[in-house]
């Protein structure tokens, strides 16, 4: 992941991107990005949205929506210092007890409860 950050990087500088970089803008396009990827299945069925990669050019689409939010959220996560997979990890932690699985003990909870 870092490498493709540091790819992204390079490529932007490259360009004098770097002062359109910032925070802000960064988190807007990735939301215009995820927006597209959204358009896709917009009027789809369920069971269409489930074959959209069946289709070449559809399939072709959505990889193309994916890598552009992927770059803009790693864009994001490198301007802010932030490490992607670390906050994935302690946010799936939270959510582990947040939301334990059905039927187990939670770690407040008496046996006798």
């Amino acid at each position: 992941m870092g490498q493709l950050q540091r790819r992204l990087a390079e490529f932007a500088a490259a360009r004098g991107w770097g002062p359109y970089h910032t925070p802000k803008n960064l988190a807007v396009a990735l939301s215009v990005e995820a927006s597209e990827l959204v358009e896709i299945f917009q009027w789809l069925t369920p069971e269409q949205s489930a074959k959209v990669m069946e289709e070449p050019e559809s399939a072709h689409r959505v990889a193309d929506e994916v890598a552009d939010v992927l770059a803009y959220l790693l864009q994001f996560c490198e301007v802010l210092g932030v490490d992607a997979l670390d906050a994935l990890a302690a946010k799936i932690e939270r959510n582990e007890l947040r939301f334990p699985v059905p039927g187990t003990p939670t770690p407040n909870c008496h046996s006798s409860e």
